[in-house]
Parts: structure tokens; sequence; C-alpha cells
């Protein structure tokens, strides 16, 4: 078992270096979304209703043909064509919805219209990529630090892209290989700690030095540490469903797995739907509840009406998980609830049966510790049980825990009695962050009722 993997059982605070570019992807929709709705006023003499249109419009497009889904390693062409094809549907869209309304536009002005939403998105867009590039080089901040394994032909191609080209953002580390070559790290094995102890974010391993159980231990590594992981495709057996193929210039690299969270729009969109449900369900449910069920909780066992328990968050990191207090004050805090447990009172039977213990995590959601639907927060206990024993436990901490999941609407929640359990719910859990949307979201709400309005075996 790679040595790193072992630092899985210290419980590690991951420090993530502050990236303002989270910020870059929206700031780019409000800018552009504030330079057409002033470009459509002035020529189109559009209205309150048309601006409103004409936008959502562009975030639809925007969405359909990944535009704004540039990165570091994007080329210049490629902007331009991602920009090309969303002006283009726009531009039509916009003067089908004027014929159909039976709005009659100059086509002058429709024509001035047009062009300078090209030049002016195209120049503005082409300069904040290069800024940005330029601003890596001269503050070599806004980096992400990479290492590869392998020496060969590919990998030395990779480390002079890296060395030579500071403007995308990568700062290369060095690279391990169990060739007898000058200037490395250390073999492969020592990799591992290295990672760990260098911070490093992105690890390229050169498939054509790897064997498969190699492969895996990285794949396990990465997943167990939260490290991204490619592949530089230099041998032909290499495949699996989820690798997404890019370009380093002419350097073809696999992702292990794209994560839809991780586009910023998508984060976004996630992350206000989040704020508004809890928002809700704090005003409509908790206003009223928490004073009641408080004086219920209250009159039955001494102790706090809520129940606060530190659990491994997004990363790793840990927060305070609060639910309702359904057992009475005891020191076993750290074991899950099994059936029949002594120590849940009365009234706590029926607020876990009913998931009602849960809904103070809506504070949770709102402070942004957890979101509405995610992979249920574990307790510290189990990712040291299950952390190196599952395959791909770990992927869980990709994303912010959530009050329900799609593991939980599978049948996987509550006390995990047999291997399978845990197994099952990890299985649900990759899947539901590897293909995330915001339609699965409402569905696992939708279903989350249902299951509570019939009750659940597992609710105890």
């Amino acid at each position: 078992m790679p040595p790193g993997i072992l630092k899985c059982f210290k419980v590690q605070m991951i420090v993530n270096r502050l990236k303002y570019s989270k910020l870059i992807r929206p700031t780019l929709y409000v800018l552009d979304i504030l330079f057409i709705s002033l470009l459509s006023f002035l020529f189109l003499g559009s209205r309150i209703f048309d601006l409103t249109f004409f936008i959502a419009l562009w975030v639809v497009l925007s969405l359909f043909f990944s535009f704004y889904e540039v990165y570091r390693f994007t080329k210049v062409i490629k902007i331009i064509s991602l920009l090309s094809k969303q002006i283009i549907v726009f531009i039509l869209s916009v003067v089908s919805y004027f014929y159909i309304i039976g709005f009659e536009v100059g086509s002058k002005k429709l024509f001035l219209f047009t062009i300078l939403n090209f030049i002016v998105l195209i120049i503005w867009r082409i300069f904040i990529h290069l800024i940005f590039r330029k601003y890596r080089v001269i503050t070599g901040s806004n980096y992400k630090k990479v290492l590869v394994i392998g020496s060969n032909d590919s990998t030395k191609r990779l480390e002079q892209f890296f060395n030579t080209k500071p403007g995308y953002g990568y700062k290369y580390a060095g690279f391990f290989t169990n060739n007898d070559i000058d200037n490395k790290k250390g073999n492969i094995n020592d990799s591992y700690e290295y990672v760990i102890d260098q911070e490093i974010d992105e690890i390229y391993c050169s498939v054509k030095e790897l064997t498969n159980d190699q492969i895996k231990e990285f794949i396990e590594f990465c997943d167990v540490n939260v490290k991204v992981l490619k592949f530089i495709p230099d041998n032909d057996e290499l495949y699996a469903k989820n690798l997404h193929l890019d370009y380093y210039d002419l350097i073809p690299i696999l992702s292990l797995r794209q994560i839809p969270l991780e586009d910023y729009l998508h984060s976004f969109t996630k992350r206000l739907f989040d704020i508004v449900f809890s928002l809700l369900v704090i005003c409509f449910i908790l206003s009223w509840l928490i004073p009641v069920l408080g004086l219920v909780i209250k009159l039955e066992s001494k102790g706090p009406i809520f129940f606060r328990q530190n659990r491994p968050g997004i990363k790793e990191k840990g927060f305070g998980c609060y639910k309702f207090r359904s057992m009475g004050i005891n020191s076993r805090s750290e074991d899950s609830a099994a059936r029949n447990d002594p120590r849940v009172t009365k009234v706590g039977k029926f607020i876990r049966k009913t998931s009602i213990d849960e809904l103070p995590q809506f504070f949770n959601v709102l402070f942004g510790s957890m979101s509405v639907v995610g992979p249920r927060p574990h307790l510290w206990k189990q990712n040291e049980m299950y952390g190196t024993k599952i395959s791909k436990y770990m992927v869980r901490y990709f994303v912010k825990p959530g009050i329900t999941g799609l593991a939980q609407v599978r049948g996987y929640r509550g006390e995990i009695e047999t291997k399978h359990d845990i197994v099952n719910r990890t299985k649900y859990d990759i899947f539901y962050i590897e293909n995330w949307s915001l339609l699965m979201d409402f569905n696992i709400i939708v279903q989350t009722v249902l299951n509570v309005v019939q009750g659940e075996d597992k609710a105890y």
C-alpha cells in the first residue's frame, strides 16, 4: 500500500491556497450580460421583458455550447470558435424572437448590434485570457503545483511546457521514475510522501512506465488524498468511461474524471439554489418548529435542544453538523445509532423516524458548510474505518456533504450494518458527484419527501 494513503488515518485539515480564479467565470457572465443588455437597449430598443429574455437566452446557450468552460490551457482559437457559435445562435434567436412578437428592427441597427457583439466580445475575451497568463507570470500566483511520474519523450515535452509557459499557471515540482536518471526526485514509491509533504495539486502519470497495479495505486492514492490525477496517454491499453481528453499545446492529457461541480457556473447555481431553499425551510418551518419541538425536548430530558457534532466536509475539512437532540446525554456520541438504541429518547424516536432531527442542518446549508443534496457527512471514525478499505470512498469529499443524497433515497441510509451497505452507498455517492445536475437534485429532494411520508425501515 502506498505510504501516503496511511496519512488518511490522521485527521487532515487541508489548507487550500486562496484562489481568486473562482470569481473569474461569474464575473465574465456579469460583464458579458451587462454589455449585451446595453447594446440591446441602444440598438434594438429592448424593453425590460426583452432584456430579461435575452439574458436568459444567453445563459442557456452558454450552457449548451460550454461557452464559459475556458481553462488555463485552452487555446485562443478555441475561444474564438466558442464565441462565434454562441453569438451566431444568439443573434438568430433574437431575430426570431422579434419576428414572433411582431416587433420590427431596422436592418442597420441589427447589423451594428451583431458586429459590435462579435468585435467587442472577441477582443475582450482574448484580452482577459492573455492578461491572466501575464498576471500569473508576474505575480507567481493562481498556479497549480504539478508532479510528473515517468521519464520519456512524452514527459520531457510536458516538462518543457510547464517550464517554458508559466502563463498557463503550472508550477513544475519535478519527476519520479524507477529508471536510473539524473535530476529525478526519487523512485515512484517515493512520490506518495512527496505529494503530501509538498502539497502537490496535480499528478501527471506516464502510463508507459506504470504497471496496472501501479495505476490502481495512484488512482486510490489520489482519491484518498483528494488530488487530481491525469495521464499522458502513451499506452493504447489505457481506457475508461470517464476519461476526458485535453491538449496542453500538442500534448494530449487524460483526466481521470470530470466533476460537474468543479465548474464555477454549476457550483454557483447549486449554491444559489441551496441558499433559496434553506431560507424557505428556515422561515416557514424552523421558525415555529424550533420553539415548539425545543420545549418538548427539554421537558423529556435534560440537555440542549440542538446536538452539534464535528464531521468531515468538503476536502475533509471539519465542520459543526447540527441536529435536534434525539438522545439523552451520553459519552458515545461517536457511535452511530443502532436499531432499538437505548440512548434514543421517546421524542427522539419520532423525530428520527420522520427525519425531523436533520432539519437544523439547513442552517449548515445557509452558512455554506453543507448542501441540500450531496453525500451524507459521515463520522470521522467511519473515515478511519473505510478510507483505505473501500475503493474510492474518499472521492465523496470532492463536494460538500448534503442533508439528503442519492444513496439515501436508494435505501442506503442510517446504520452501516454490512460491507454491502458502505460499498453501495459509496457507489451511489460517486455516481452523483460525476453526474450531478440541478434536475437530479430536484428528483432526490422529491424522493426524500416521499420516503419520509411512506416511512423507511432504516430510519431509527
